[in-house]
Protein backbone atom coordinates (compact mmCIF):
# COMPACT_ATOMS: atom_id res chain seq x y z
CA UNK A 1 0.00 0.00 0.00
CA UNK A 2 1.39 3.40 -0.94
CA UNK A 3 1.59 6.39 1.40
CA UNK A 4 -1.49 8.07 -0.08
CA UNK A 5 -3.83 5.08 0.08
CA UNK A 6 -5.30 6.11 3.40
CA UNK A 7 -5.94 9.60 2.08
CA UNK A 8 -8.00 8.25 -0.82
CA UNK A 9 -10.20 6.28 1.55
CA UNK A 10 -10.85 9.23 3.86
CA UNK A 11 -11.44 11.65 0.97
CA UNK A 12 -14.30 9.58 -0.49
CA UNK A 13 -16.85 10.52 2.14
CA UNK A 14 -18.79 13.70 1.37
CA UNK A 15 -21.06 15.46 3.81
CA UNK A 16 -24.55 16.67 2.89
CA UNK A 17 -23.31 20.28 2.72
CA UNK A 18 -20.61 19.27 0.19
CA UNK A 19 -23.20 17.67 -2.06
CA UNK A 20 -25.54 20.68 -1.74
CA UNK A 21 -22.77 23.12 -2.69
CA UNK A 22 -21.71 21.02 -5.69
CA UNK A 23 -25.33 20.61 -6.88
CA UNK A 24 -26.05 24.33 -6.44
CA UNK A 25 -22.92 25.16 -8.44
CA UNK A 26 -23.99 22.96 -11.35
CA UNK A 27 -27.58 24.26 -11.28
CA UNK A 28 -26.31 27.86 -11.30
CA UNK A 29 -23.99 27.11 -14.23
CA UNK A 30 -26.79 25.51 -16.24
CA UNK A 31 -29.15 28.40 -15.43
CA UNK A 32 -26.64 31.08 -16.51
CA UNK A 33 -25.84 29.12 -19.67
CA UNK A 34 -29.50 28.75 -20.66
CA UNK A 35 -30.25 32.38 -19.75
CA UNK A 36 -27.32 33.64 -21.86
CA UNK A 37 -28.28 31.38 -24.77
CA UNK A 38 -31.90 32.55 -24.82
CA UNK A 39 -31.03 36.25 -24.64
CA UNK A 40 -29.22 36.55 -27.96
CA UNK A 41 -29.72 35.11 -31.41
CA UNK A 42 -26.92 32.66 -32.03
CA UNK A 43 -27.54 32.48 -35.78
CA UNK A 44 -24.91 35.10 -36.57
CA UNK A 45 -21.20 35.17 -35.89
CA UNK A 46 -21.61 38.21 -33.64
CA UNK A 47 -24.46 36.62 -31.74
CA UNK A 48 -22.64 33.35 -31.22
CA UNK A 49 -19.19 34.61 -30.21
CA UNK A 50 -19.93 38.09 -28.88
CA UNK A 51 -23.46 37.71 -27.46
CA UNK A 52 -24.67 40.36 -29.89
CA UNK A 53 -22.27 42.89 -28.28
CA UNK A 54 -24.91 43.80 -25.68
CA UNK A 55 -23.96 41.77 -22.60
CA UNK A 56 -23.28 43.49 -19.27
CA UNK A 57 -19.76 43.58 -17.86
CA UNK A 58 -20.32 41.19 -14.95
CA UNK A 59 -21.09 37.99 -16.93
CA UNK A 60 -18.16 38.77 -19.23
CA UNK A 61 -15.84 39.21 -16.25
CA UNK A 62 -17.21 36.07 -14.60
CA UNK A 63 -16.68 34.14 -17.83
CA UNK A 64 -13.11 35.37 -18.15
CA UNK A 65 -12.40 34.46 -14.55
CA UNK A 66 -14.06 31.04 -14.83
CA UNK A 67 -12.24 30.21 -18.06
CA UNK A 68 -8.88 30.92 -16.42
CA UNK A 69 -9.67 28.65 -13.47
CA UNK A 70 -9.31 24.95 -13.83
CA UNK A 71 -7.88 21.76 -12.52
CA UNK A 72 -4.37 22.86 -13.47
CA UNK A 73 -4.77 25.80 -11.13
CA UNK A 74 -6.07 23.68 -8.25
CA UNK A 75 -3.41 21.00 -8.57
CA UNK A 76 -0.47 22.99 -9.96
CA UNK A 77 -0.68 26.27 -8.07
CA UNK A 78 -1.67 24.62 -4.82
CA UNK A 79 1.34 22.31 -5.07
CA UNK A 80 3.65 25.14 -6.08
CA UNK A 81 2.35 27.27 -3.23
CA UNK A 82 2.87 24.45 -0.77
CA UNK A 83 6.43 23.93 -2.01
CA UNK A 84 7.45 27.55 -2.60
CA UNK A 85 5.42 29.56 -0.12
CA UNK A 86 3.83 32.99 -0.50
CA UNK A 87 5.85 33.91 -3.62
CA UNK A 88 3.27 32.14 -5.80
CA UNK A 89 0.51 34.38 -4.46
CA UNK A 90 2.65 37.43 -5.23
CA UNK A 91 3.02 36.27 -8.82
CA UNK A 92 -0.74 35.84 -9.19
CA UNK A 93 -1.53 39.26 -7.66
CA UNK A 94 0.98 40.98 -9.96
CA UNK A 95 -0.51 39.19 -12.96
CA UNK A 96 -3.86 40.81 -12.09
CA UNK A 97 -2.43 44.30 -12.49
CA UNK A 98 -0.65 43.46 -15.73
CA UNK A 99 -3.83 41.95 -17.20
CA UNK A 100 -5.83 45.04 -16.22
CA UNK A 101 -3.21 47.27 -17.85
CA UNK A 102 -3.26 45.19 -21.03
CA UNK A 103 -7.07 45.33 -21.11
CA UNK A 104 -6.96 49.12 -20.63
CA UNK A 105 -4.56 49.43 -23.58
CA UNK A 106 -5.91 46.81 -25.99
CA UNK A 107 -9.67 46.72 -25.48
CA UNK A 108 -10.19 50.18 -27.05
CA UNK A 109 -8.02 49.11 -30.00
CA UNK A 110 -10.01 45.91 -30.46
CA UNK A 111 -13.36 47.71 -30.18
CA UNK A 112 -12.42 50.51 -32.59
CA UNK A 113 -11.03 48.00 -35.11
CA UNK A 114 -14.05 45.72 -34.85
CA UNK A 115 -11.91 42.66 -34.20
CA UNK A 116 -12.28 39.85 -31.68
CA UNK A 117 -9.10 37.76 -31.65
CA UNK A 118 -5.34 38.29 -31.64
CA UNK A 119 -4.89 36.61 -35.06
CA UNK A 120 -7.41 39.09 -36.51
CA UNK A 121 -5.47 41.96 -34.93
CA UNK A 122 -2.19 40.77 -36.44
CA UNK A 123 -3.83 40.37 -39.85
CA UNK A 124 -5.13 43.94 -39.74
CA UNK A 125 -1.91 45.32 -38.29
CA UNK A 126 0.59 43.59 -40.59
CA UNK A 127 -1.63 42.55 -43.51
CA UNK A 128 -2.01 39.21 -45.17
CA UNK A 129 -3.76 36.01 -44.30
CA UNK A 130 -0.58 34.00 -43.62
CA UNK A 131 0.24 35.55 -40.25
CA UNK A 132 -3.33 35.04 -39.06
CA UNK A 133 -3.34 31.38 -40.11
CA UNK A 134 0.14 30.82 -38.63
CA UNK A 135 -0.79 32.28 -35.23
CA UNK A 136 -4.13 30.43 -35.21
CA UNK A 137 -2.46 27.08 -35.94
CA UNK A 138 0.36 27.74 -33.47
CA UNK A 139 -2.10 28.74 -30.74
CA UNK A 140 -4.18 25.62 -31.35
CA UNK A 141 -1.18 23.30 -31.24
CA UNK A 142 0.28 24.92 -28.14
CA UNK A 143 -3.11 24.81 -26.46
CA UNK A 144 -3.54 21.10 -27.16
CA UNK A 145 -0.04 20.10 -26.08
CA UNK A 146 0.33 22.40 -23.07
CA UNK A 147 -2.99 23.60 -21.68
CA UNK A 148 -5.53 20.91 -22.59
CA UNK A 149 -3.30 17.91 -21.86
CA UNK A 150 -2.22 19.39 -18.53
CA UNK A 151 -5.79 20.23 -17.55
CA UNK A 152 -6.97 16.74 -18.49
CA UNK A 153 -4.29 15.08 -16.40
CA UNK A 154 -4.71 17.36 -13.39
CA UNK A 155 -8.51 17.11 -13.62
CA UNK A 156 -8.33 13.33 -13.68
CA UNK A 157 -5.92 13.43 -10.76
CA UNK A 158 -8.33 15.72 -8.87
CA UNK A 159 -11.25 13.31 -9.49
CA UNK A 160 -9.07 10.37 -8.49
CA UNK A 161 -8.13 12.02 -5.20
CA UNK A 162 -11.70 13.18 -4.43
CA UNK A 163 -13.64 10.10 -5.51
CA UNK A 164 -11.00 7.38 -5.63
CA UNK A 165 -11.73 6.57 -9.28
CA UNK A 166 -9.23 5.18 -11.75
CA UNK A 167 -7.10 7.86 -13.47
CA UNK A 168 -7.97 6.62 -16.98
CA UNK A 169 -11.68 6.34 -16.19
CA UNK A 170 -11.62 9.92 -14.89
CA UNK A 171 -9.90 11.13 -18.06
CA UNK A 172 -12.39 9.40 -20.36
CA UNK A 173 -15.31 10.69 -18.28
CA UNK A 174 -14.05 14.26 -18.54
CA UNK A 175 -13.59 13.93 -22.29
CA UNK A 176 -17.13 12.57 -22.71
CA UNK A 177 -18.72 15.31 -20.56
CA UNK A 178 -16.73 18.00 -22.38
CA UNK A 179 -17.74 16.59 -25.77
CA UNK A 180 -21.41 16.49 -24.72
CA UNK A 181 -21.63 20.10 -23.57
CA UNK A 182 -19.54 21.32 -26.51
CA UNK A 183 -21.77 19.56 -29.03
CA UNK A 184 -24.95 20.64 -27.22
CA UNK A 185 -23.74 24.24 -27.09
CA UNK A 186 -22.94 24.52 -30.76
CA UNK A 187 -25.43 24.37 -33.56
CA UNK A 188 -24.97 25.08 -37.26
CA UNK A 189 -24.64 28.79 -37.86
CA UNK A 190 -25.80 30.76 -40.85
CA UNK A 191 -22.51 32.61 -40.77
CA UNK A 192 -22.21 35.78 -42.72
CA UNK A 193 -18.95 37.55 -42.02
CA UNK A 194 -20.60 40.89 -42.75
CA UNK A 195 -22.85 40.41 -39.68
CA UNK A 196 -19.94 40.75 -37.24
Amino acid sequence: MNGTGGYYLSAQSFSISDIIVIAAYFVLNVFVGIWSTCRVSRNTLSGYFLAGRNMAWWPIGASLFASSEGSGLFIGLAGTGAAGGIAVAGFEWNATYVLLLLAWIFVPVYISSGIVTMPEYLQKRFGGERIRMYLSALSLLLSVFTKISTDLYSGALFVQVCLGWNLYLSTVLMLVVTALYTIAGSKPLDVNLLDV
